[in-house]
């Protein structure tokens, strides 16, 4: 079973799948952390993030790896390899998180990174959170999830995970790039994000995230698969 959780930075997919997949015994994929990885390397590289083909080229070679682990808090969470480097915190550094919406714009990446993520989840019962998972990746997944919040909200969130990092930034220069980066993935051409029609859509705004998780569960539930 595929459960896809969509939405855009900072609505809380990633907090929640990882939860999701932990109560229910599902492998996490995040597919983000992909893009993030082909960005790290790029900028490694010196590939001009405006340069799809070479970037095209550049994501179909390297090897890219999730490894699930568990933490303290029960979350499932996955670390990222790249060319068999551990990259988990490398790829959340600020000039990434700028510049991954750019990279993982260009039809080149996505379609090498789709393939990927595709071959990730065969077999086995999977929760994947990104931007595309339920219109793209897995079209035909079993549960699909929507999640939104205010601007304001996720950018208090992108925050709050920032100085957590040690870095201080202000307010409103996060939420200018909460804003940009939602122009960003919502216009590209390829694999706008975009809610699936039949994902259900659900604000965050004010919800705990054990209200999400739970919601999400029930939908499982509904599903006939156990919770």
């Amino acid at each position: 079973m595929v459960i896809a959780i969509d939405g855009p930075a900072g609505s809380g997919k990633s907090t929640i799948a990882r939860l999701v997949a932990a109560r229910l015994g599902f492998t996490y994929l995040d597919t983000g952390a992909m893009y993030r990885a082909v960005t790290l390397a790029a900028f490694e590289q010196g590939i001009d993030p405006a340069d799809g083909d070479t970037l095209g080229r550049l994501a179909s070679t390297l090897e890219v790896r999730l490894e699930p682990t568990s933490a303290p808090t029960g979350q499932s969470q996955c670390r990222v390899f790249l060319d068999g480097r551990d990259v988990s915190a490398e790829i959340r550094t600020a000039p990434v998180t700028t510049g991954v919406s750019q990279v993982s714009a260009h039809p080149q990446v996505r379609e090498a990174m789709t393939t990927l993520q595709r071959s990730l989840a065969v077999g086995q019962d999977a929760v994947l959170e990104g931007r595309d998972i339920g219109t793209v990746v897995f079209p035909d997944a079993q549960v699909k999830v929507f999640l939104t919040a205010s601007t304001m909200e996720r950018a208090r969130r992108r925050r709050q995970q920032l100085v957590q990092q040690g870095i201080s930034v202000a307010a409103e220069v996060v939420q200018r790039d909460i804003e940009r980066r939602d122009d960003l993935d919502s216009s590209r051409a390829t694999a706008p994000l975009r809610k699936a029609e039949d994902a259900y859509e659900m604000d965050t705004t004010r919800l705990s995230i054990e209200q999400v998780v739970e919601a999400v569960c029930a939908l499982v539930r509904n599903s006939d698969v156990r919770c």
